[in-house]
């Protein structure tokens, strides 16, 4: 199955820890054969905007039709980067996503440029040879263009990491409605005004903590950054993990550190099995605001339960 890769067009995947550019035209070759299984089905989907009552759930609902009057294809309004997300509730090996396109009407708007009608098909798959993620996204980057979906199926297996669901947070400081909470609500959104970002006060050394309640190797951290406003203020941060509350969980050993988040992006960051209890975002040694839209935690039990109220905590 191939790909015709030229510069005229250009389309946007973006997973759960990372980007995927493919530069594609749409040729008759690019769908040769049905996918027999599709993770896409059952998950939570959500999308920039609604235009009439193309809600974003009709793409995973396992029709393939095409027209819009089949009441099966999604629609946004006329967004600045229009996009539709799937969560597919664990990670996956991401190995195909395959997308439906509108047949009646507008198939050109799929593809952020230009492509000549001869090329087109409506169908067409994106082979993404194992990348790791929970999240599919689509989206049409850097223009203001309606999104239509008809159909999104993904093939995959699952990695074994689990993300971690639930916990107990707390932070340094509160400012406005920016709550703790906000971080685990499973919501992307990374606009101050979607509620669902959290902020301290600009505080020495600010800090946001999670409490697994029970000690975990962790494999992975992914934080996704505000988008709106200030997304530089998350740089040189740190990660901690560990089971002390010492100087608040911040005297843990360091998963990473972060030199920059881009605005509105999640960036995974490898823990390699790191054990522990407490997961610590904290920026060291400055004054600053710290603001986080959504933090997700990959890993599996030790079997080992911290002691209650930690011996090192003072």
């Amino acid at each position: 199955m191939g790909l015709n890769f030229k510069s005229d067009a250009t389309q946007k995947l973006l997973m759960h820890q990372s980007i995927f550019w493919l530069i594609f035209d749409i040729s008759e070759t690019d769908f040769k054969k049905s996918l027999t299984t599709n993770i896409a089905k059952g998950g939570k989907v959500d999308q920039s905007s609604l235009y009439g009552k193309g809600v974003p759930e009709r793409a995973i609902d396992g029709n393939r039709a095409s027209k819009w009057g089949d009441d099966s294809c999604t629609h946004t309004h006329n967004d600045f980067s229009p996009w539709w997300r799937l969560d597919l509730q664990k990670q996956y090996k991401i190995t195909s996503v395959t997308i439906t396109n509108r047949r009646d009407c507008c198939h050109d708007r799929i593809n952020g440029a230009e492509i000549p009608t001869s090329t087109f098909n409506f169908m067409f798959t994106l082979i993404c040879n194992g990348m790791e993620g929970r999240y599919v996204t689509i989206v049409i980057p850097n223009k203001k263009q309606y999104l239509t979906l008809c159909e999104v199926e993904v093939t995959g297996e699952t990695t074994g990491n689990t993300p971690v669901i639930g916990g107990k947070v707390d932070q340094s400081s509160l400012y406005g409605k920016g709550v703790p909470e906000r971080a685990i609500d499973g919501n992307r959104a990374s606009k101050w005004g979607d509620d669902s970002c959290t902020h301290t006060h600009n505080d020495f050394s600010p800090w946001w903590r999670l409490d697994l309640q029970k000690q975990y190797k962790i494999t992975s951290v992914t934080i996704t950054n505000r988008r709106d406003c200030c997304h530089d203020r998350i740089n040189g941060a740190e990660i901690h993990i560990g089971d002390s509350l010492n100087d608040n969980g911040n005297s843990n050993p360091i998963c990473a550190k972060i030199s920059s988040i881009a605005a509105g992006a999640s960036k995974t960051f490898q823990c390699n099995g790191m054990e522990g209890r407490y997961v610590t975002i904290v920026i060291p040694n400055k004054k600053q605001y710290l603001t986080l839209c959504e933090v997700e935690v990959t890993g599996e039990t030790t079997g080992n339960t911290p002691v209650i109220g930690d011996l090192n905590h003072i």
